[in-house]
């Protein structure tokens, strides 16, 4: 999008974990970061989130500021986490749940989310977040194929959500709901009595890294949801790439904003800062860009780690309203969900002091991949490069299976050599669906790219979303980014639409800033700016206003029920879109 490259901006008295990246890859092992937390316990993740630190010198260190979506806020400390997370495993062991057997947690962002979590994996059993905002069939979709034997709820989802479909889930035994004290549903387990009468004493056995201990479902985007299963071992890539990308230091205060219902959110926004010994926001209420600068002022946050639709949201809010507070604490602001633009990368920058960083990875990856690290410039609208660790690359797939790895800036799928600790072990259940994603000694992400002659990737869009037109690959992700350099658009998402000549065109569907109205004059406003941009082979044709454009829960653009909806097909599972239910 022609934006200046930026340099690192280094706040005062900061030394970045990683100072140089090709130094740090030349040197890079991950048997020394297994070797760094490997112990008597093994790599069980929970040993290492709250087991060492309850024994040392952070058991009184405050592990979670936990601030209420009504006003309530609690500050938990690692030796308080421990012991509740204690208490829930204690209580699973109580009701015969143990090694392998899959507890399901169905919750906002409160504090009993972060206990159970930890007391699954602190007794071998397996952690799958569901996301809050289901609906009652992509619930009962996902207990079902998880064999999920126990849910942690609150009394408020139970009476809403999970009542009614309790048959329809034959494996689950055990519902446990989060009261106030009051007691239970009938036929439910109150988590007052059943974890708050449980012993806080449990010891965490040996825990081989090959252990399960995770179930990731996919947003669902193609097909029907898939169950990504990760191991204990993964916890060295979550450290790992925490410290070069999110440069965490025990004396940071983090604020990953994602749901832990989705695996950012366990990932790093529970796992890898706890493994990590740094406090953490947690923050139950919904996105409200005043409140998001109160936070980031009043708890003095150093690490940020967000998404796109926010970012584009508080750009959408106006720079005035973040001027109004002092973010001057903040030394790393990182994004991740969706490809950022360019102009949201340039927005930090001049509004709050430096740079978002974009990253890339997936629920299969289990943890970030290529990044924009502090120490490196950023190329505005680039993902960055592999990390220290990853082997990436550019490739074409034949029918016939062989893959040939491509050159400087042509695009093709990305992929990535296999061996990192954090990779997805299989889909549960589903061998042959795993098995097509590897071929000629790649994992293959679906992901479509190209790298330029520097070593930066650069997104281009799924392989399912480039639109092919008049022999030209156009990649959505380049015409969004145009458009919304125009000062009219807040956010834009584009898909190519039949046409008898070109085989496909681009349409755009476009929201605006406050301040602006859809208008035919807007509208040819647009076009014309995205042909200069962009020139007539890639620009869209066509531009639809809209008054927002549809999301996942997780911030990913779903253009495929845009596709579905302009040309009359089945919308397919929309568990996932932003404000399903």
């Amino acid at each position: 999008m022609g934006a200046a490259i930026i340099h690192p901006l280094v706040r005062p008295g900061v030394a970045w974990n990683v100072r140089d990246y090709e130094t740090a890859r030349r040197a890079f092992r991950w048997s020394d970061v297994s070797a760094e937390l490997s112990g008597p316990h093994g790599l069980n993740i929970a040993e290492l989130a709250i087991g060492r630190h309850e024994r040392g010198a952070f058991a009184d260190k405050v592990a979670l500021r936990w601030r209420g979506k009504g006003g309530n806020e609690r500050d938990i400390t690692y030796a308080s986490l421990a012991a509740d997370a204690k208490r829930f495993g204690n209580a699973l062991r109580g009701l015969g749940i143990g090694p392998g057997d899959v507890v399901f947690a169905l919750c906002p962002r409160i504090p009993e989310l972060y206990a159970a979590a930890l007391g699954t994996l602190a007794i071998q059993a397996v952690f799958s977040p569901l996301f809050s905002a289901f609906g009652p069939d992509p619930l009962v979709t996902r207990l079902n194929a998880g064999e999920g034997k126990v849910l942690v709820t609150t009394a408020t989802l139970y009476a809403r959500k999970v009542a009614a479909i309790r048959e329809r889930v034959p494996t689950l035994r055990h519902v446990i709901v989060i009261d106030d004290g009051a007691g239970a549903p009938a036929g439910t387990l109150a988590w007052s009595t059943v974890v708050g009468s449980a012993s806080p004493e449990l010891e965490i056995a040996p825990t081989p890294p090959e252990t399960l201990a995770l179930l990731h479902f996919t947003s669902g985007t193609t097909g029907h949801p898939k169950a990504a299963m990760h191991v204990h071992g993964a916890v060295i890539a979550h450290y790992a790439t925490a410290r070069m990308v999110l440069d965490l230091h025990a004396d940071d205060i983090f604020w990953c904003t994602a749901d832990p219902g989705w695996v950012t959110g366990t990932s790093y926004g529970l796992i890898a800062p706890l493994v990590h010994g740094v406090t953490s926001v947690v923050d139950e209420a919904d996105f409200l860009a005043e409140r998001w600068y109160q936070l980031l002022e009043r708890e003095r946050v150093t690490v940020w780690y967000t998404a796109p639709t926010a970012i584009r949201m508080l750009m959408k809010a106006g720079p005035e309203l973040a001027r109004r507070f002092d973010l001057s604490h903040v030394r790393v602001a990182a994004s991740v969900g969706e490809p950022l633009n360019p102009e949201a990368v340039v927005w930090g920058a001049e509004v709050l002091g430096l740079p978002f960083l974009d990253n890339w990875w997936q629920t299969e990856t289990g943890g970030i991949m290529i990044a924009n690290l502090p120490c490196m410039d950023v190329r505005p609208g680039s993902m960055g490069k592999p990390l220290p660790g990853i082997e990436a690359g550019i490739v074409e797939v034949a029918e016939a299976g062989a893959v040939t790895e491509l050159g400087v800036d042509a695009v093709g799928q990305l992929a990535l050599r296999p061996g990192w600790p954090g990779m997805f072990r299989g889909y549960l259940h589903e061998e042959a669906r795993y098995a097509k994603c590897f071929a000629g000694g790649w994992y293959l992400t679906g992901d479509l790219a190209r790298r330029d002659a520097d070593g930066y990737y650069w997104f281009v869009g799924r392989a399912d979303d480039v639109i092919k037109s008049a022999g030209h690959l156009i990649g959505p992700f380049e015409v969004e980014s145009s458009l919304m350099e125009h000062p009219a658009v807040a956010e834009a998402a584009v898909i190519g639409v039949p046409h008898p000549v070109a085989g496909e065109i681009v349409k755009a569907f476009v929201s605006l800033k406050p301040g602006f109205v859809p208008s035919d004059e807007l509208r040819d406003e647009l076009l014309g700016h995205a042909r200069k941009k962009l020139g007539p082979a890639v620009a869209p044709r066509q531009i639809a206003f809209i008054p927002g454009v549809p999301h996942t829960r997780s911030g990913k653009i779903m253009r495929r029920l845009l596709r579905a909806r302009e040309l009359g097909l089945p919308e397919g599972d929309t568990s996932t879109l932003e404000g399903a239910a």
